[in-house]
């Protein structure tokens, strides 16, 4: 992963604030989670890291995890990342999510690590590396994230 730069911390902190609840079990994983069965093992301004026990539940039809599976574990975490260091009246959209597979993977216990590259006013460049149980790196994914502000960022 590339090296990242300090960030400034948000002066408010809410979506910290919530991701620290869920990571200690106090409000309800998102059902996306649930359904695929990813969780959320650390979170701190700019970082989060998720981990799923991949199996044949989460296979391709010829046999290896379905790289959207890979796909949806990287986007929990670069989405988390990101949200750690939102103000409270802002919220964010993923502009991109870019994936290099780089093994397949049959059965393993998968994680991944996401952090920020570059964090300006108004937008989020991200990297996630998802590594399995060896620590071998299964694929790298890059997410560019737009900061939404006012009317944008209600309801979201």
């Amino acid at each position: 992963m590339s090296k990242t730069r300090q960030l400034k911390g948000p002066k408010t902190t809410k979506h910290l604030d919530q991701l620290r609840a869920l990571l200690r079990g106090e409000v309800e994983p998102p059902p996306i989670a649930k359904l695929v069965g990813f969780e959320l093992i650390a979170v701190d301004l700019g970082h989060a890291v998720v981990e799923l026990s991949a199996g044949p539940q989460h296979a391709n039809p010829m046999g290896t995890l379905h790289g959207g599976i890979l796909c949806d574990l990287a986007d929990a975490a670069l989405g988390m990342a990101m949200a750690s260091t939102l103000e409270d009246d802002e919220s964010f959209t993923s502009l991109d999510l870019t994936v290099k597979f780089l093994k397949p993977v049959w059965k393993a216990r998968l994680r991944a690590t996401a952090v920020p590259v570059k964090r300006t006013r108004s937008l989020g460049l991200l990297e996630c590396d998802v590594t399995d149980d060896s620590g071998s790196l299964v694929a790298r994914v890059y997410s560019t994230c737009m900061v939404l502000r006012g009317d944008d960022a209600r309801g979201r």
